[in-house]
């Protein structure tokens, strides 16, 4: 979570991304100094080097799975910490210049993911449009409205926010134009330091390298987890940049390093079966997150009670003269 010492947090700009949409949703991520930055490298680099004391980034999308470039940079390049996600509900829309009509489009920029996200979309309305990559769907339109001469051909449309239209003089030629309406993205806040206390309805990441290449190795790990009764919500190899078929593997599970059964895995996952890397433990996101969490602390309160009530029965110790 954003502590004490956290005045600023940096974000994948410029003005008018998703990134920074999902960034304003968290009331005191947004009273920070908020650092736009050009590409998610960037972003991770200046959390990092101590110039940024949190970022903000996308980590994963319902459509398009990981995103990769987030998730190596803290696999393999940086010791950040998850400090908490959030889930955004994605809506993409194709802008232009005023003027524009869609049958004058036969280029389309936007950041890849986000062009990949609208595949039909593209090849039913848009045949024959080449793609161009831009850093993010914010950047893609900014380009776009203030006449970059790589852009600003009166045949190039921006896929991006509503918001990066109202930002940059677009206008919207097609709304809603993902391939799949319950597209969503989750992101991620990351610091040099600290875990989150826990809440009650948490999740924790982890990376495991194999300690070797043997028959059953992945069943072994995966069997700490289902020995346990932990529930894992991801699973996902990525290759370890050493060598052809090296990989080590991805998993978010429910709970915190703080509960017993989460910390007895990890510690033996460590010692028997596999290098672990801790990425996080941290507050699950959801529509029913916070009702959970009350649950969970109306059912211990509860429990307090209970076992309050049961201590006060207790007789008091009496030695032999007192009987």
């Amino acid at each position: 979570m954003a502590g004490p010492a956290s005045s600023s947090i940096a974000f994948l700009g410029p003005a008018g991304t998703f990134t920074e949409e999902a960034l304003l949703t968290e009331p005191d991520f947004a009273q920070l100094d908020l650092v736009e930055l050009p590409s998610l490298a960037d972003v991770l680099e200046a959390v990092e080097s101590g110039k940024a004391d949190l970022g903000f980034v996308p980590i994963e999308n319902a459509i398009e799975g990981t995103v990769r470039d987030t998730l190596d940079s803290l696999i393999f390049e940086s010791n950040l910490l998850i400090q908490r996600e959030v889930v955004l509900d994605v809506h993409l829309h194709l802008m232009a210049p005023p003027g524009t009509s869609v049958d004058d489009v036969s280029r389309v920029a936007s950041i890849p993911v986000a062009s990949a996200q609208c595949r039909r979309f593209i090849a039913e309305h848009l045949r024959g449009a080449a793609l161009v990559a831009a850093n993010s769907t914010a950047e893609a339109a900014r380009m776009l409205g203030q006449g970059d001469p790589s852009l600003a051909d009166g045949h190039t449309a921006a896929i991006a926010p509503r918001l990066a239209a109202d930002l940059y003089g677009l206008e919207i030629l097609a709304e809603n134009v993902e391939d799949h309406a319950g597209n969503q993205t989750r992101f991620v806040a990351v610091a040099r330091e600290g875990i989150p206390a826990p809440t009650g309805h948490d999740r924790t990441s982890i990376v495991c390298f194999q300690q070797a290449d043997r028959p059953g190795s992945l069943h072994g790990i995966v069997g700490q987890f289902a020995a346990r009764n932990i529930n894992l919500t991801k699973v996902e190899s990525r290759p370890t940049k050493k060598a052809l078929g090296d990989y080590c593997f991805v998993f978010d599970l429910d709970g915190h390093i703080a509960d017993e059964v989460v910390a007895d895995c990890l510690r033996v996952l460590h010692a028997e079966q596999a290098d672990v890397k801790f990425l996080g433990s941290y507050p699950a996101a959801g529509q029913q997150a916070s009702a959970i969490r009350q649950e969970v602390d109306a059912a211990w309160r509860r429990a307090d009670e209970w076992l309050t009530g049961l201590r006060a029965q207790i007789a008091e110790h009496r030695g032999p003269r007192d009987r």
